[in-house]
């Protein structure tokens, strides 16, 4: 089931295709950052997803740190929060996390931490029980006290924490806008699915170099 479907060398090829791939769904809607009213989620960038030695280690989640981290650049010289989410479980809020995983991420535990490769400066640490990052977490409180109406999400993974954030956002009114190559999941057909999903019911995904031009420029 997995496989390393983004790669060094071919990820940007990759992200055209599936770009190109999904854009008909997406029909005219698109996103248009708003200075001012921006947030960057950075979801599960976690030593129990990107490290080799670990089941739940997303093949394609290293190759997308780059990515990740030149969109946090961009975010600070724009002054545009940051919100790095932590998965962390406990046997009282795992509900059927206990009953899917093969075990449950420990806050203790080395593996909870967020990979030494993300730069956590200035960055606010969102510690999340279950897929959606707003489900019992503070989250939606400080989106609207940073006053943020949109939202980019970046992480892992691309078909389960990501989109059930996305998902969220935007039935709670924020606009949101998901980096083709600033995500990951398990395997290829996981990523498009979210995207194929994400370009009907959001908007055109993007490429992090246009985002990070829009950002620029907004």
């Amino acid at each position: 089931m997995k496989e390393k479907y983004f790669t060094e060398e071919n990820i940007d090829q990759e992200c055209n295709e599936m770009i190109e791939e999904v854009k008909y769904y997406s029909g005219m809607r698109t996103f248009k950052p708003e200075h001012g009213n921006m947030a960057l989620v950075v979801v599960d960038m976690q030593n129990y997803f990107l490290d080799p030695d670990e089941h739940a280690f997303v093949p394609s989640g290293p190759v997308v740190i780059p990515n990740i981290k030149l969109i946090m650049s961009a975010c600070r010289e724009r002054n545009i929060p940051i919100i790095c989410t932590r998965h962390l479980n406990t046997d009282e809020n795992a509900g059927m996390m206990g009953v899917r995983w093969h075990d449950l991420i420990r806050e203790k535990d080395a593996r909870s931490e967020i990979c030494k490769e993300i730069p956590l400066k200035d960055a606010i640490i969102l510690k999340k029980p279950q897929f959606d990052a707003f489900h019992e977490t503070e989250l939606e409180q400080l989106l609207h006290e940073k006053e943020v109406k949109q939202i980019i999400i970046t992480g892992v993974m691309t078909n389960l924490c990501v989109e059930s954030t996305a998902r969220t956002a935007f039935t709670k009114g924020f606009d949101v806008v998901l980096p083709v190559d600033a995500t990951a999941a398990y395997n290829y057909e996981f990523h498009l699915a979210t995207f194929l999903n994400y370009a009907y019911m959001f908007s055109r995904p993007v490429k992090t170099s246009d985002l990070i031009e829009q950002i620029q420029h907004a």
